[in-house]
């Protein structure tokens, strides 16, 4: 029977409304990782104090 491979197969970036996530490089034990870039999701806005009546 033959062994699993030694090598991952590269992703392609995954990209989302939100959400980008990429491949990272294996470490020195042969882990791949993927790293997660988060898109903030609202608005700040700037606060005024209203005008007093």
């Amino acid at each position: 029977m033959s062994e699993a491979p030694k090598t991952r197969p590269k992703v392609p970036e995954g990209k989302t409304r939100f959400v980008t996530t990429r491949q990272m490089a294996p470490n020195e034990k042969g882990f791949v990782g993927y790293e997660t870039i988060w898109e903030p999701m609202q608005k700040v806005a700037e606060y005024t104090t209203p005008k007093t009546p």
